[in-house]
């Protein structure tokens, strides 16, 4: 039974949120942006800088955003702690794990403050 101090199962429903956004949303993105505009079937209209400010402007992308980037960045330090406790390295949880997961928390204040400061 887990105590009330344990932060695991915050860190494991983070895991599972980002593992879950990086597999369903960012593909989507990739396609949207990475082939759909370049082949001419997205307009360009659409895609231009005051159209994707108008867009970015509303709270509910602003969110959106955030989700897109931030949870993936959790996925990212909980796999590769885990990598790293398999492969045996030393220190792992007391060096390792403050360090992924405050780059993680660090990426996503960075992120935050970028996308509501637009």
């Amino acid at each position: 039974m887990a105590k009330l101090s344990d932060p695991e199962p915050i860190l494991w429903s983070l895991f599972g949120a980002g593992g879950m956004v990086s597999a369903f949303l960012v593909p989507a993105h990739i396609v949207i942006f990475g082939l759909m505009f370049p082949l001419g079937y997205v307009t360009a209209e659409a895609m231009s800088y005051e159209a994707m400010l108008e867009l970015v402007q509303n709270p509910l992308v602003k969110v959106y955003l955030m989700i897109l980037i931030a949870l993936p960045l959790f996925t990212f330090a909980h796999r590769t702690r885990f990598t790293l406790h398999e492969l045996n390295m030393k220190g792992g949880d007391s060096i390792y794990a403050p360090l992924l997961y405050g780059s993680a928390v660090v990426g996503a204040a960075l992120s935050a403050w970028v996308i509501f400061s637009v």
